[in-house]
């Protein structure tokens, strides 16, 4: 280990060549916005998909349907689905997205019945409005917090999609990250409005009496419906959203490779410069041999300044991803489901580790050399 009373010396040494350490700072942080980003995306992936032992719901889909323009099935089953051994509840929902397609800015609408919001308000905090004035009017709209803030909603705004103009009464907070993305409405509204006709709906969000009977009330939904001329197909929710979302798991699991090539990068950038800066000081160090600087304690020295050059410009690269994902809000959302990009200090603590720890990797090889050179070796090496 160092003492801290080197520091002061280290940070001197790399400010000496001040246009070659702000240039590596620079080239680490960008390195290290791009690995952040690539971690909170895949960050995102897994908390939409991660099943738990919290999960208890079941998305009942039309079977061989994706988009939810090309979903449907009637309301009246709701009755069935509420007999069967081990369902708690069963919400018919119909759901109206602006693009079926993978996109970053999508509008989605879920109508609901109103008597069945309270089962859905149960996760949710009201930020803005209150859900009594949803209720109010039939054309009225609660909003997740991501759609609020992405798209600037106030109360009492209008805003129109798909040929659906609703009104914000209500801006809510939800644990839930399909929760954070879509605009709740009046289920008839919504029917009418999307010129299905009433009566029908996209799914059932079914919700069990143990998460461990997912599969089993699946299967026995499933089987209930299976002659039916809609026929169903039940999964638990995050299994239903990495199946629709299977193109954008598959693209999120390829930049994986994108962050690790950017740590590549940072070593690369960290080790040619401690390299350049080392080889313009071989005398300075056979100076500090004579006065007293074990082979050892030069070599630790070198090492911090590549510990020092990846924090910083780490530190840089992960504050500027956290501010750019807080403030984006980014989604990437597809058939009406979104996977959200979300910013979390765990993820940036992690990059700075991996920053710190690659700046230690960086300055092994050059301190070794420093630190086993001869004086008279280093005299003749001018």
């Amino acid at each position: 280990m160092l003492s801290p009373r080197f520091i002061p010396l280290v940070a001197k040494q790399l400010w000496r060549r001040r246009t070659r350490s702000i240039l590596t700072a620079l080239g680490v942080s960008i390195a290290m916005f791009l690995f952040i980003a690539v971690q909170s995306l895949q960050h995102g992936v897994h908390e939409a998909t991660s099943v738990t032992a919290a999960d208890t719901t079941l998305i009942v889909y039309r079977a061989n349907r994706f988009c939810p323009a090309t979903s449907r099935l009637s309301e009246s089953i709701e009755n069935r689905l509420q007999k069967i051994p081990g369902v708690a509840d069963a919400i018919p929902m119909k759901v109206v997205v602006s693009n079926c397609r993978a996109s970053l800015d999508v509008i989605t609408f879920r109508g609901v019945p109103t008597d069945d919001l309270p089962h859905l308000a149960a996760k949710w905090t009201v930020l803005e409005g209150s859900l009594e004035e949803w209720k109010k009017r039939s054309d009225s709209a609660l909003v997740g917090e991501r759609l609020a803030q992405r798209r600037k909603f106030k109360i009492g705004q209008s805003f129109d999609s798909s040929g659906v103009t609703v009104t914000v009464a209500g801006i809510i907070r939800s644990q839930e990250p399909q929760d954070q993305n879509v605009a709740y409405v009046h289920l008839p509204f919504l029917q009418r409005a999307s010129r299905t006709g009433l009566g029908i709906v996209t799914q059932f969000n079914v919700r069990v009496n143990d998460a461990n009977s997912l599969e089993s009330v699946a299967r026995a939904i499933d089987e209930e419906f299976r002659s039916e001329a809609d026929p169903t197909q039940t999964r638990a929710e995050k299994a239903f959203v990495a199946q629709a979302g299977a193109d954008i798991v598959s693209i999120v699991g390829f930049t994986r490779y994108l962050g690790w090539g950017a740590l590549a990068a940072v070593l690369a950038l960290v080790t040619n410069a401690i390299v350049l800066s080392v080889q313009d000081r071989i005398m300075e160090h056979a100076v500090l041999q004579t006065l007293g600087f074990r082979g050892g304690l030069i070599g630790r020295l070198i090492i911090s300044e590549g510990i020092l050059l990846g924090l910083v410009g780490g530190a840089i690269g992960a504050a500027a991803a956290f501010v750019a994902i807080h403030f984006g809000n980014f989604s990437l959302s597809n058939e009406g489901l979104s996977v959200n990009i979300t910013a979390d200090w765990t993820v940036a603590a992690t990059g700075l580790a991996l920053s710190a720890g690659v700046g230690v990797l960086a300055g092994l090889v050059p301190a070794w050399q420093a630190s086993r050179r001869e004086i008279a070796q280093c005299f003749r090496a001018v």
